[in-house]
């Protein structure tokens, strides 16, 4: 690349500094370490840089759009009413958190009945469990060399907060949703899920975003820190749904923490947003840990969608399979970047990783990259990757069948990223999510 073509290098303290400064002024914690926490990520913005192509791990994502557009935070929250907000609610989740423009929405929230369960905001749930918050808030998805995770910590304020205490099985899923209603606005969703000894629960993640703002001509920037603690035996199920609209920015950090012979399975699906970045990186903790993440993209127009995975097997006998799919159409550009390490000692790991992406224009394209690093020598660990079109063959088969090209098309396309929806085992949610999937595969072929 000649210097004239070269990125320019943006420092974070110029361009999130202006997102901190425009965030509305609240009252310091009663707690000295969160106040810390704070002041420790605010610190950070000043100094990082924002990435470019110019660093190995965004190599194949400009975000020099986002650079160049400005943002600022709400200063209050939307008056949403049940009604505009009815429609994205999931029918098996009877408790929700509700996050409009990153503030909790209590009118629109229902917590948990659950003897001893917490699903509550942020503030509240401090003000009862402080001591079981404080050594994992902020401390799994690390932001002293992230300027994106240092500029959501930096305005911490409202949160997501669930906790299952030790041997609870919680019945139904939790809905975590943050909807943005408003263009040129930023927002910081957080959520913090803690998994005692022993315990179950699904939970639901979900970026939407309103009709009336989807179809405005400006974007919005939402930038969002999910941290996930497994302790022993615990089993989270995860579920992240991310549909914003067209011109949005989303750019996510979830950090995973696994203890001894936990459980966590994961399963993503990007379909919104004209450029998104996913980092996902699950740190296994103890012996025996089994994670399971599944993806799928489903992009057109020109959209940009970066998925990066790090499932870093630190102890022995720890199991992880990985699955990601990417259909892309029209201009856009799909990027998959999964490590797998396994670190010296961590002897009888499994490990599986499988990226597997299907281009409908030849306009569309997709960089991939996975990767092993392995430092123990009795494992048993495989990846790949295949990019592809549809098989001509199969279309002709459909065809022969009474199908029109564009029918037959458009099931094998859906068919292609449905592997992954039916592994989604909330039957309202799938069925949302299997609708939107054959409906923008149609509109693409």
């Amino acid at each position: 690349m000649s210097a004239a073509n070269a990125p320019t290098r943006v420092i974070a303290g110029n361009y999130l500094e202006n997102l901190l400064a425009g965030q509305p002024q609240r009252e310091a914690s009663s707690l000295a370490w969160l106040n810390t926490l704070r002041e420790e990520a605010t610190n950070c913005v000043s100094t990082l840089t924002l990435p470019t192509t110019r660093d190995e791990e965004w190599r194949f994502t400009d975000i020099s759009l986002l650079s160049k557009m400005s943002f600022t935070s709400a200063l209050s929250a939307s008056c949403l009413e049940a009604v505009d907000a009815a429609h994205f609610y999931i029918e098996e989740a009877t408790t929700r958190l509700v996050f409009v423009d990153g503030f909790y929405a209590p009118q629109l929230s229902s917590t948990s009945k659950q003897s001893g369960v917490v699903v509550s905001n942020l503030s509240p749930a401090m003000a009862t469990h402080a001591t079981a918050i404080e050594p994992h808030l902020g401390r799994h998805a690390l932001f002293t060399n992230d300027a994106f995770s240092a500029q959501n910590t930096a305005t911490l304020h409202d949160a997501a907060v669930m906790i299952v205490p030790r041997d609870v099985a919680v019945a139904t899923p939790v809905h975590l949703l943050f909807i943005a209603t408003q263009k040129e606005l930023v927002g910081t969703p957080r959520c913090l899920v803690i998994a005692e000894a022993g315990s179950t629960m699904t939970v639901i993640e979900d970026y939407v975003v309103l009709p009336q703002a989807h179809s405005q001509e400006g974007a919005h920037f939402t930038n969002t820190v999910t941290e996930i603690v497994l302790e022993d035996n615990a089993h989270v199920m995860h579920i992240r749904v991310q549909r914003e609209g067209s011109k949005a920015f989303h750019i996510a950090n979830c950090a995973v923490s696994l203890g001894r012979a936990s459980n966590y399975q994961s399963v993503s699906v990007a379909l919104g947003a004209r450029i998104s970045r996913y980092n996902l990186h699950v740190r296994q903790t103890a012996e025996g840990s089994h994670c399971t993440l599944d993806g799928l993209t489903l992009i057109s127009g020109r959209q940009l969608a970066d998925t990066h995975t790090c499932i870093d097997h630190a102890k022995p006998h720890g199991i992880s399979h990985q699955l990601h799919k990417c259909i892309v159409g029209g201009s856009a550009h799909a990027v998959f970047n999964g490590k797998v390490m396994v670190r010296e000692g961590a002897q009888r790991t499994d490990a599986k990783q499988s990226n597997r992406n299907l281009l409908l224009t030849a306009k569309a394209h997709i960089d991939t990259k996975p990767q092993l690093e392995i430092f123990a020598s009795d494992v048993k660990c495989t990846h790949g990757a295949t990019v592809g079109q549809l098989d001509s063959e199969e279309v002709f088969y459909l065809q022969s069948r009474g199908l029109a090209e564009s029918a037959a098309r458009n099931l094998l396309t859906y068919a292609f990223g449905a592997e992954v929806i039916d592994r989604i085992p909330i039957a309202s949610l799938k069925h949302q999510l299997e609708q939107t999937v054959l409906e923008q595969t149609a509109s693409q072929l």
